[in-house]
């Protein structure tokens, strides 16, 4: 496997590391390729509880490679469509994953580094660390799933700012308008986004993935079609041992101890 995207073991957390240091961790089909492929299998391994991502040295990531796209034999639109496919496909790995995943946001989050941040669960964001949308300034559109998660998490109003003018959101201004979860010191985002992930993984992924996806799905579904898909969802959690488990110590007047 590519070593663009490097894994490292923190217990049952993986941290996945954008590993383009020299390029700010700008995104380029091999890179994206690893990402995707690295979180496919993460969504399968029964003994990875959450992960982590992150990136080697100054930034988080800087965006699509420009220099890469200018330089392809068709030209920056055809990158642009083969880098937005596969890139999709990250994007949807993280949305459907059971399982918490949050950015440690280590630097400059631009462009689609700023999208992928965006399509993470939780994002945590070193002191210095600055997000940017970056798109339009550059004559661009926003891909990622930039216009979904956007709205969804400042509202349409600030999202419109936010594409319109383009200034750099530093960490504290991040956390006030809710696109980061906390603002940690600088060299500390990985651990304490590793400690998020790991609060979650305590608790039953089982119960957390129909949450995460029911949420996913609110904004777009009817409220019969919503209520509806809660109830399978509520009775799934009822027949899985880590619901009855929980019930079982509610009763009881203790912890639950969910399977791992």
């Amino acid at each position: 496997m590519s070593d663009t995207v490097r894994a490292e073991q923190a217990g049952a957390i993986t941290i996945l590391v954008l590993n383009r240091p020299a390029a700010f961790n700008a995104l380029e089909t091999e890179m994206v390729g690893a990402l995707v492929e690295r979180l496919a299998a993460l969504a399968r391994d029964e003994r990875v509880r959450g992960v982590v991502i992150t990136g080697a040295g100054k930034a988080f990531c800087a965006g699509g490679d420009l220099r890469w796209m200018q330089a392809h034999p068709q030209g920056p639109a055809g990158a642009f469509h083969a880098l937005a496919g596969r890139f999709h496909l990250g994007v949807l790995e993280i949305r459907r994953m059971a399982k918490p995943v949050v950015a440690a946001v280590n630097g400059v989050a631009a462009g689609g580094g700023f999208s992928l941040a965006l399509a993470c669960d939780f994002r945590v964001m070193a002191a210095s660390a600055v997000l940017r949308q970056a798109y339009t300034s550059n004559g661009l559109s926003l891909d990622g799933g930039g216009t979904f998660a956007l709205p969804r998490l400042v509202g349409y109003a600030r999202a419109m700012e936010v594409v319109a003018f383009d200034a750099p959101i530093p960490a504290q201004q991040a956390l006030d308008w809710g696109l980061a979860s906390k603002v940690a010191a600088d060299g500390k985002a990985v651990e304490e986004a590793v400690a998020l992930a790991g609060r979650i993984a305590a608790g039953s992924l089982h119960s957390y993935g129909h949450a995460k996806r029911l949420l996913g799905e609110a904004f777009d579904t009817p409220l019969e079609v919503q209520l509806e898909r809660e109830r399978a969802a509520l009775a799934a959690c009822g027949a899985h041992a880590d619901g009855q488990e929980g019930i079982r110590a509610f009763v009881d007047k203790r912890k639950p101890e969910f399977t791992r």
